[in-house]
C-alpha cells in the first residue's frame, strides 16, 4: 500500500512526481503518460513512484486536487480588489487572472486542463464553485445596491456554472471558435448586461 509522506524529503518527491505528471501530460497526454515517464522526469526510479502512488490514475487523481487547490488560491487573494469593480469588470479580471495561470510554466496546466478537464476535473470543481458563490455573496455586501436584482442565488447558479461549463468546453476544444480573451469579454458583457438591465428596471 503506498505511503503517506511524512517527513519533508518524503513531501518533495510527492510534489516531484505530481509536477513531472504535469509535464508528461502535456507531452503526451493523459493516455498515452506512462508511470515510468513520470518517474523519469521527476528524476526518482519507478519503484520509488510506487512507494507513493498505486497507479497512474492515483497521480492524476493528485493532480486535479493540486489544479483545483492552485485555482482557489489564486481566486482568494483577488476578492478585496474584484468587490470594489464593477460586475462585468470583475468577471473579465477573474477571467484574465485565471487564463495566465494556465499559461504559465508552458501552458502545462492548460494542456493537462485540455487533456482530462471534461473526463475527471468537473467532479472536482466543487471547491471552485463555492468559493465564486462566496465571492457573489461578497460582492452584493461592498455593492448593496445589486440586491435589487431578482433571484441573485439562482441567478449567480446559473452564471457560475454555466461560465465553468462554457471554459471547460473552450480548454477541450483544440480549435476554439474564439481565442480565450474573447470568451472571457462575452462572459463578462453577458454577466454585466443582465445586471444593468436589472438594477435599471428597479430604479
Amino acid at each position: 500500500m503506498p505511503r503517506k509522506p511524512q517527513q519533508a524529503r518524503a513531501r518533495a518527491t510527492v510534489d516531484a512526481i505530481i509536477e513531472a505528471g504535469f509535464i508528461a501530460v502535456s507531452k503526451r497526454g493523459t493516455h498515452a503518460t506512462t508511470t515510468r515517464q513520470i518517474a523519469e522526469i521527476a528524476g526518482i526510479s519507478v519503484g520509488s513512484l510506487y512507494e507513493y502512488f498505486a497507479d497512474k490514475e492515483a497521480i492524476f487523481e493528485a493532480m486535479n486536487q493540486r489544479f483545483v487547490a492552485e485555482v482557489v488560491a489564486l481566486v482568494q487573494p483577488l476578492v478585496p480588489t474584484l468587490v470594489r469593480m464593477p460586475i462585468d469588470q470583475a468577471v473579465y479580471e477573474l477571467l484574465v487572472a485565471f487564463g495566465a495561470f494556465l499559461r504559465k510554466n508552458d501552458e502545462r496546466y492548460l494542456k493537462f486542463a485540455r487533456d482530462s478537464m471534461q473526463a475527471e476535473l468537473q467532479r472536482h470543481l466543487e471547491p471552485v464553485t463555492r468559493l465564486l458563490m462566496d465571492l457573489v455573496t461578497h460582492y452584493i455586501m461592498h455593492n448593496p445596491a445589486s440586491v435589487r436584482m431578482r433571484n441573485v442565488p439562482t441567478m449567480a447558479y446559473i452564471f457560475i456554472n454555466g461560465g465553468i461549463f462554457a471554459v471547460v468546453k473552450h480548454l477541450s476544444d483544440p480549435n476554439p471558435p474564439m481565442s480565450y480573451d474573447e470568451l472571457s469579454r462575452g462572459l463578462a458583457d453577458m454577466v454585466g448586461h443582465y445586471s444593468k438591465q436589472e438594477l435599471a428596471s428597479k430604479a
